[in-house]
């Protein structure tokens, strides 16, 4: 394992890692959680997510990267660092990284996740972008002159771009992700049901019965919270046509974004999405109905993936091969990676 190249995939909700010829080695929460009173790191990743909503004022449960950057620098740093040590010991050879950032982060940004992993003592640090691996970890061949179109639907963000020649020919980005699914879910349980709800409710009541178009059975899921009148727990159950209403709006939102990245698009890259349909990638993309409900209001076929989520890291992967040609060009063609170290 050592100086092995590994590829990382900062993600607001999965902080996932792939070693060269092992394959994915980590997938563990971005969570962090601080002793207020010491400033303290009693707990990363499961542990921490565990505490989510159930600790006191003395400790702070908290996500270091949102929608799909780094927002707080220095607990960045200590829970890169503290994976980084978990899966390579070894002090003296250093492994290279390439790392997954959104296509719309600025310059600013960038540096912020180069100077993140590279305080953990890493040789060098290249950066991919998201549908640029997401591509690659679907099996794509990107190196053509074929338009293909990825959609990437995470925690944070949704990434798209029509992808041709190794690189991005029309991109687009929104901070409507999952979070605004579970946010969504929140709200419309506390207007209908009168019911206060905390995120890992909703996180559980999406992955349950998450729906973005009717199922064909309905599926019933009881919520557990607090009575917003009263104050006292109470539980109510709702269903699968209920969550339909609840998560229609954001995955519209979304929608619209994608129809607006496909007006912009060149007709002979369109034709070719036309043929080969719009491939869905990323956590959200696991909510049911939302490929279907894509597919209808686009008129294109959407192509999705067993694992979804884990298209970006294994993307990210495949592209450590890139990192020895990061002079610009392979073999005549254009290198997807961006090189920083």
């Amino acid at each position: 394992m050592i100086g092995t190249d590994i590829a990382i995939d900062l993600g607001t909700s999965k902080f996932k890692v792939y070693l060269d010829g092992k394959g994915i080695v980590l997938s563990e929460p971005s969570i962090i959680a601080v002793d207020n009173a010491t400033d303290e790191v009693i707990a990363i990743g499961s542990e921490a997510y565990d505490m989510l909503g159930r600790t006191s004022e003395r400790i702070t449960v908290a996500r270091p990267l949102c929608n799909g950057v780094i927002s707080d620098f220095s607990m960045a740093e200590h829970l890169i660092s503290h994976y980084l040590k978990e899966i390579n010991n070894s002090r003296v050879f250093m492994p290279r990284v390439v790392v997954s950032v959104p296509c719309g982060i600025t310059e600013v940004e960038k540096r912020a996740v180069v100077d993140a992993i590279g305080a953990a003592g890493v040789r060098k640090v290249c950066l991919i972008e998201e549908p640029v691996a997401a591509a690659i970890g679907a099996g794509v061949d990107i190196a053509v002159p074929h338009g293909t179109m990825i959609v990437d639907i995470g925690e944070g963000t949704t990434d798209m771009a029509v992808i041709s020649l190794n690189g991005i020919a029309i991109a687009n980005s929104t901070h409507i992700a999952g979070d605004d699914f579970n946010d969504s879910i929140i709200k419309y349980v506390r207007k209908k049901f009168n019911l206060v709800i905390g995120d890992r409710m909703a996180e559980e009541a999406k992955i349950a019965i998450g729906c973005a178009y009717p199922r064909k059975k309905l599926m019933t899921f009881t919520l557990k919270g607090r009575n917003a009148m009263s104050g006292l727990p109470e539980t109510t159950v709702m269903n699968s046509d209920e969550m339909i209403e609840a998560l229609i709006e954001p995955a519209i939102s979304i929608i619209r974004t994608v129809q607006a990245t496909l007006e912009e698009t060149p007709p002979e890259l369109l034709s070719d999405i036309f043929t080969d349909g719009i491939y869905l990638t990323g956590g959200s993309a696991n909510l049911y109905g939302l490929s279907t409900l894509l597919s209808k209001k686009t008129k294109i076929p959407v192509v999705t993936f067993e694992n979804p989520e884990n298209c970006v890291v294994l993307g990210a992967g495949k592209a450590i091969k890139y990192i020895d040609k990061i002079d610009g060009r392979t073999h005549g063609k254009m290198n997807p990676l961006v090189a920083y170290y």
